[in-house]
């Protein structure tokens, strides 16, 4: 009885051995990994996606590769640019691994060999320019940075998506000559400022002067018409008066000369009148007086009048 119970305990231990042997055997690779396969220590295969099955202690998984784009952030190094100023500079890499074989082959610990590269490539990009073009062309930089480093990392089955210089740090005493500079800058454009602001109201006060006076002129010459127009008006109304008067007259005349025709006036009253006549024009302003040369005879035919009616 104990021997069939130790054989069953050695059957079930094997089973057991089996079933963990077949087990590991299965193998699931994720979405975005894949697995390096060896057999008896010889690339044999890379899997993909899903399930696979390995021969029990002759393949093996040596390496499991996230095909996912990953980033390294590298600390600050130490880069001279071409005017011999030393500054601190970090990068960022982005990348992505597109060959899982050449990555596991290709270089031993693949991300400090990035890193490595990537310093030495910073160091001769940022070399061939000043401090100035190094503060104002990251852009630049990090172009130049990710084409270089792409192609180094091509036989290593990495591609370099992205770089970015994450910190430039100059000397002490460079960033306070620059907070120097910036704050001439400020006060430099702040003083363009308040003057074109100045000078615009100069202008706009100067315009608006100018407007004032050629309305203020307009003003005085429309007045100046008005005015013109109303004495012209006021001419041919008095003029258009003195013709009705002078109208009005010789009306009366001729009306006084028609009543003492139609009265059979004589001669005598038609003298007396001329007299009359002749006294008003004396009353003038006249310097010269024209007489008639019958006044002795119509003076008599006066006289004859004014003693007629003195003896009635």
């Amino acid at each position: 009885m104990e021997t069939a119970n130790i054989g069953l305990i050695v059957l079930g231990i094997i089973f057991i051995i089996i079933a963990a042997a077949i087990i590991s055997c299965v193998k699931i690779v994720p979405q975005a990994h894949a697995y390096i396969i060896e057999r008896l220590g010889v690339y044999k295969q890379t899997w993909g996606v899903g399930l696979h099955f390995k021969i029990p202690f002759i393949d093996i998984v040596s390496k499991r590769v996230n095909l996912k784009e990953q980033v390294a952030d590298f600390e600050p190094q130490p880069v001279i640019t071409k005017d011999n100023v030393t500054m601190q500079i970090d990068t960022i890499i982005f990348y992505q691994i597109t060959d899982p074989k050449l990555f596991a082959y290709g270089v031993e610990r693949p991300i400090v060999a990035i890193k490595n590269l990537t310093a030495t490539t910073l160091r001769n990009v940022v070399g061939e320019l000043e401090l100035d073009e190094t503060l104002t062309s990251r852009e630049t930089i990090n172009a130049k940075m990710r084409t270089e480093l792409d192609v180094a990392t091509d036989p290593w089955g990495i591609k370099v998506n992205r770089v970015e210089l994450k910190n430039i740090i100059p000397p002490r005493d460079i960033q306070e000559a620059m907070e120097k500079q910036m704050r001439a800058e400020r006060e430099k454009r702040e003083q363009i400022l308040k003057a074109e602001g100045e000078k615009k109201a100069a202008i706009l006060v100067a315009e608006g002067n100018k407007e004032s006076a050629i309305l203020n002129a307009e003003a005085d010459k429309e007045a100046a018409i008005l005015k013109a127009d109303a004495e012209k008006q006021k001419r041919i109304l008095e003029a258009d008066g003195e013709a009705e008067a002078i109208l009005k007259v010789q009306q009366a005349h001729a009306e006084g000369i028609r009543l003492i025709k139609e009265a059979g006036a004589d001669e005598s009253v038609l003298t007396i009148k001329s007299l009359e006549a002749f006294e008003k024009a004396a009353d003038g302003q006249a310097t010269k007086i024209i007489v008639p040369s019958n006044i002795a005879e119509t003076a008599g035919v006066v006289k004859a009048l004014v003693e007629t009616v003195k003896d009635k």
